[in-house]
């Protein structure tokens, strides 16, 4: 495959090697295999997990390498754009930020060495519900207390890697809307030991199958009890802690779809170039040429404006305009790309064995997870422009 890389952003080049060689080692058959049968990249975890890569925003007296976040953008697009997949793993860079913000110091101190060391895995987020969607402040999941436990009822749904955590972070309301309240007061973030959850009978989890290999699933509560120190920060300002996690979440989703958009690129080059059709090569036609360039272009807008979000964030600003921003021209840039790289490899980009097709429905999800086009759009125009507020 053509290697671009030296056309586009080469800070934290270092660590974008060594993630590169480390991705080497789980070529496209790995993840053939895997997407055929649902199965979870244990191995391509384990080994980031053992490199120090899943532990790089976690402070250094956690044992964590404390690195700042543009650091871990270098990592997770250095993954896609190797035709791996960090989605299976993601989630804990970006989960671990609230309890890292808001947990306290006996929390902090029993999870994050866990977490840097890969003793334990935080991966699993339980906030989307069947009838709330995006609606958060709707969420009807309850955790009720009872002396010195929660007691929680009912249902999380495209809560991904529910099956491969030991820890999940659960929004939940704990206080029941009265009169005067805003739909998001009243919501408390809880810590969940799943497995013991999973013993208890309590909780149950079922897989949803999708059409890429996201391990996503729903998640049932039925009277499950939780230890009241469980509890993340004070209770009933759970919204607010989510939030602050959602700036690093859009940066570093919008780093794996630059990463995404760089690997379909340079898949069109490579093929583009060694294509021979009617005597010459099919790059020599502005046809296949004009796509891959504009699809060039449009990964190095996106690029920019990551590396903006990331400098903001980086800088202890509060970038949401630009995370929203970076997240959708990312994953514009990358769907766009895999349509070029389908179009350039014409029947051959329908065939497993190229992996576009594959890398093609991965970084599809984007467009709709972990936000859609169009709430981001919503969110810019009310908040940045300042249009009226939509309904």
């Amino acid at each position: 495959m053509t290697d671009l890389t030296h056309l586009t952003d080469a800070t934290y080049a270092d660590i974008r090697e060594a993630v590169s060689r480390l991705c080497a080692d789980f070529p496209g058959s790995y993840w053939r295999e895997l997407d055929r049968e649902r199965g979870y990249p244990t191995a391509f975890v384990e080994a980031l997990t053992e490199a120090g890569w899943l532990a790089a925003l976690i402070p250094e007296s956690y044992g964590g390498a404390g690195l700042p976040l543009g650091a871990a953008a270098a990592i997770l697009e250095e993954i896609q754009r190797a035709g791996c997949n960090g989605g299976a793993c993601h989630a804990q860079m970006y989960t671990m930020g609230t309890l890292l913000r808001h947990g306290s110091e006996a929390q902090k101190q029993q999870i994050l060495p866990g977490l840097a060391s890969g003793a334990l895995r935080l991966q699993a987020f339980g906030v989307t519900e069947p009838t709330s969607g995006t609606d958060t402040g709707a969420l009807k999941t309850t955790a009720r207390r009872e002396g010195d436990d929660f007691v929680i009822n009912g249902q999380k749904i495209w809560t991904s890697r529910a099956e491969h955590s030991d820890l999940m972070l659960l929004l939940a309301r704990t206080t029941a809307l009265g009169e005067g309240m805003k739909k998001t007061q009243g919501l408390s973030v809880i810590l969940v030991d799943m497995k013991q959850a999973l013993q208890s009978g309590a909780m149950t989890i079922r897989p949803i199958q999708t059409m890429m290999n996201h391990a996503t699933t729903e998640v049932f509560f039925d009277n499950l009890r939780v230890p009241a120190e469980n509890l993340i920060g004070e209770e009933g300002k759970g919204f607010r802690y989510i939030l602050t996690g959602m700036n690093a979440e859009r940066i570093l989703i919008a780093a794996e779809c630059v990463g995404d958009a760089k690997w379909f690129i340079e898949k069109s080059v490579g093929y583009a170039r060694d294509r021979v059709v009617f005597g010459r090569a099919i790059g020599q036609n502005q046809g296949i040429q004009f796509p891959i360039a504009k699809a060039y272009a449009n990964m190095r807008a996106a690029e920019l404006m990551v590396n903006e979000a990331i400098r903001l964030y980086d800088a202890g600003g509060n970038p949401g305009a630009e995370a929203n921003m970076a997240k959708m021209l990312a994953a514009d840039a990358s769907f766009e790309a895999g349509n070029v790289a389908i179009q350039t490899h014409g029947g051959f980009g329908f065939a497993e064995e190229y992996d576009i097709e594959r890398k093609f429905r991965e970084t599809r999800l984007y467009q709709v997870a972990p936000i859609s086009t169009n709430l981001i759009l919503s969110y810019l125009s009310e908040h940045v422009l300042g249009l009226p507020r939509s309904f």
